[in-house]
């Protein structure tokens, strides 16, 4: 859940198109959380944290000063080294935003792509078989 706080919006109280990137990305963390992983305990204990590759948004509705947000993560498709992941953002029953994004999992030293951990890959696994 995202509470629409007046920060968020613009001279017509209406979000800031850039601010539902925010809301996807607080999604993602809680999303790994859920998981059983934070990005703080990738990098310390994996030396890997996981970053956007691509993103492509819909804009389909506008969200407005204090409405109450739900913005969900799905799982796509996953890779050796990254994630497809479906996002919404919605209010009550109505889609205001929709993403598509792809995560890549890669070193913390070199930023570059590396496999996923196979205790993560077990986790992604479990989830999306419920």
């Amino acid at each position: 859940p995202v509470r629409v706080y007046y920060e968020d919006t613009d001279l017509g109280g209406v979000v800031y198109y850039a601010n539902y990137l925010k809301f996807l990305e607080r999604a993602r963390t809680e999303w790994l959380r859920s998981l059983g992983y934070t990005q703080t305990e990738l990098a310390t204990a994996n030396g890997v944290v996981f970053v956007v590759r691509s993103i492509a948004l819909d804009y389909l509705k506008p969200a407005r000063f204090d409405d109450q947000l739900d913005v969900t993560v799905s799982l796509n498709d996953v890779g050796a080294s990254r994630i497809g992941l479906a996002q919404r953002v919605r209010r009550g029953a109505d889609d205001l935003v929709t993403a598509s994004v792809d995560i890549a999992c890669v070193q913390t030293a070199t930023f570059k792509p590396v496999r996923i951990p196979a205790t993560i890959l077990a986790a992604i696994g479990k989830q999306s078989s419920t």
